[in-house]
């Protein structure tokens, strides 16, 4: 059995990966783009990867692969009905980084709403030694106690959230943006209300088309200017310059974020032009990336191998 490992390093280099070696021959690849793809899978019994494109024209040569493994939740890069009419079998993993995700949801939030990384700063400037009393707070912070926090996408992720923000003192509110959602712990709004009433409106929506660009200048207008939006879940569900619009224009208070349109950011993305971070925080895509989740991860490929090769189907997502 050979099996491929396309980009090994988008789990870490600190995670063991060694597990996969039991099914039989590994080859690791740091990491691959598109252009390479076909030539390092085309004698591959099983690939691994994570973004590396699984389509026709990557795989048409690669007549051995039965069975494609993602180091991750989604598959926009893989050709599911090619795969299904070549008989391969693609398994994804889920939930592994949900506890990583909330936990970083709420770090974004609190460290916008609380102005800490201004602090820090006064701190280590000296401001803070050369002055005359025992505090500071010229930069206004507030509690989230009696604060409305808004969601939109209440499965796992935003369920989780949802419990943090409560027990931190917050009416939690959420739009179903698939309009399927299920959830009757939380009050369930429609969206102009939900932009209207959100205090912090946290984003763990997939990218669909009906999220595509949900978050634009139409909907900056509608929220309080005191409002802070944290976007975790795809860059393309909020409109980058209507962003930097809503943020130098002062229509929102602030926004974290882990994703962006593009990644990594490019040249031209006007949001970095925005060095206050008491107003933007970006993060390089790694709320997902604790060193348990990564564990995880690596730990049900193996799991969805191992079920493959006893023929049994486990989180196989094209039937």
């Amino acid at each position: 059995m050979r099996l491929v490992v396309l980009e090994r390093n988008s789990v870490g280099t600190d995670v063991d990966v060694s597990c996969y070696e039991k099914f039989g021959e590994v080859t690791y690849y740091p990491n691959t783009v598109a252009e390479n793809t076909a030539e390092r899978v085309k004698d591959a019994d099983i690939v691994i990867a994570n973004k590396a494109p699984m389509n026709e024209s990557t795989l048409k040569d690669a007549a051995n692969v039965k069975l494609i493994c993602l180091f991750a939740t989604g598959f926009d890069n893989v050709d599911l009905a090619y795969c299904k009419s070549r008989g391969i079998k693609v398994a994804n993993v889920v939930n592994y980084s949900t506890a990583a995700v909330v936990q970083h949801t709420i770090l974004l939030a609190l460290a916008l709403e609380e102005n800490l990384i201004h602090y820090d700063n006064y701190v280590k400037s000296g401001e803070y030694g050369a002055q005359d009393r025992f505090s500071n707070f010229d930069r206004p912070f507030r509690e989230l106690e009696g604060k409305t926090w808004g969601i939109v996408g209440m499965g796992n992720i935003g369920r989780g959230v949802a419990r943090v923000a409560q027990a931190l003192g917050c009416k939690v509110i959420f739009y179903s943006a698939s309009g399927k959602s299920t959830c009757t712990e939380y009050e369930r709004v429609e969206f102009d209300a939900l932009l209207a009433q959100s205090d912090i409106l946290s984003l763990h929506c997939p990218l669909s088309d009906r999220t595509r660009g949900l978050i634009n200048k139409e909907a900056f207008s509608k929220m309080k200017q005191s409002a802070v939006l944290v976007n975790v879940a795809r860059g393309p569900v909020v409109d980058t310059q209507a962003l930097y619009e809503a943020l130098t224009r002062e229509q929102i208070a602030a926004a974290g974020l882990d994703v962006l349109e593009k990644e990594p950011i490019s040249r031209d993305n006007p949001l970095n032009e925005i060095k206050d971070s008491t107003k933007l925080i970006i993060t390089p895509h790694l709320a997902w990336a604790s060193t348990e989740a990564r564990e995880r991860l690596v730990d049900e490929v193996a799991k969805n191998i191992q079920a493959f090769l006893d023929g049994e189907e486990r989180n196989i997502v094209n039937g």
